[in-house]
């Protein structure tokens, strides 16, 4: 623990410790390569805050985990050590449990029913939910929709999940889920994935189609089968301590780049999506389409049981499955 907390000051320390300049610089970190659709929308919202600004504010971004992991650049940003972030929510999720909503399971319909939920008035809701945990959440990055990959097993049917390893996120949520159809959820940091597939640790992981393709895991997991169990999307995330700091016009700068960059990125997610499917058939990946209401019949329970468990979080969940998205 307390080297943990040593680790926090340092790079709060190094971050902080340059001279001030004419121009004020925001430093945004995030665990993701720069392949990644993600990192290309933080580009384009750095250039829209510069643009915006005319120079005056700037983004400087630390891709690839420079920086820790997503839960360490949370906690940087709750002591005001680090201005901003991309983080899943399902990460999220254990800073505050609104955001649990979005780790059950088929929830959506389809892509516009997402959509209609991050543009909406409980979208902005939810976002605005950490700030009591100084996290202020700026937009939603849809990450698509979130399937199984397996090292030597296909799986068809949830019963194929049966005793496997599987890497989730530290999410309470993913790893009800992994349980519910038959899977050993086994949580593991992203940056330590491909090597613990590579030595067996896990057997198989769970993601979208882009970060599957990007992270190069199709190395290894040969069978990939798109069940589309959830949808869990990233948040760009500010510290309230950074952001109750600036002046109107720059929060209105940050704001506005942050808009731009989500719809920017709906439009980068989707070629990502198609030129990854494209090019992990190329790299010999068999691509497994079951049916997907077997799996849903698994998982299904989950939701029921929030009724009387959790009322509250059971009735967001209903707001969301009868949100108009047409």
């Amino acid at each position: 623990m307390m080297k943990r907390i040593f680790f926090l000051l340092a790079i709060s320390l190094m971050m902080y410790c340059s001279p001030a300049e004419d121009t004020k610089t925001l430093k945004l970190a995030h665990s993701l390569s720069l392949e990644h659709p993600i990192h290309e929308a933080l580009a384009f919202f750095a250039s829209q805050v510069e643009e915006l600004s005319e120079g005056e504010l700037l983004i400087e971004i630390y891709p690839g985990g420079q920086l820790g992991s997503e839960r360490e650049s949370l906690e940087l940003l709750q002591l005001g050590g680090l201005d901003m972030t991309k983080v899943s929510s399902a990460v999220m999720e254990n800073f505050y449990p609104k955001l649990r909503v979005f780790g059950y399971p088929y929830l959506f319909e389809n892509k516009a029913h997402r959509y209609a939920l991050y543009d909406s008035e409980l979208g902005a809701e939810l976002l605005n939910d950490g700030e009591k945990y100084w996290l202020k959440g700026l937009t939603f990055f849809d990450a698509g929709s979130r399937s199984f990959y397996t090292n030597g097993i296909p799986v068809n049917k949830p019963e194929d999940l049966k005793g496997l390893k599987l890497r989730v996120m530290p999410s309470p949520t993913a790893i009800s889920l992994v349980k519910s159809l038959g899977g050993s959820p086994t949580p593991v940091s992203w940056g330590e994935l491909y090597t613990s597939l590579q030595q067996g640790v896990v057997d198989g992981a769970e993601n979208n189609l882009p970060s599957f393709y990007t992270s190069r895991h199709y190395e290894i997991c040969k069978y990939l089968t798109l069940d589309e169990h959830s949808a869990i999307p990233d948040i760009l995330v500010m510290s309230t301590k950074v952001f109750d700091k600036l002046n109107s016009q720059e929060k209105d700068w940050i704001k506005e780049a942050a808009q731009k960059a989500s719809l920017n990125q709906r439009l980068l997610w989707e070629e990502a999506e198609r030129v990854a499917l494209e090019n992990l058939q190329k790299e010999g990946v068999e691509i497994i389409y079951p049916d997907i209401e077997l799996f849903k019949a698994k998982s299904q329970f989950i939701i029921e049981k929030l009724e009387t468990k959790d009322n509250a979080l059971f009735k967001t969940i209903q707001q969301i499955k009868h949100l108009n998205y047409e």
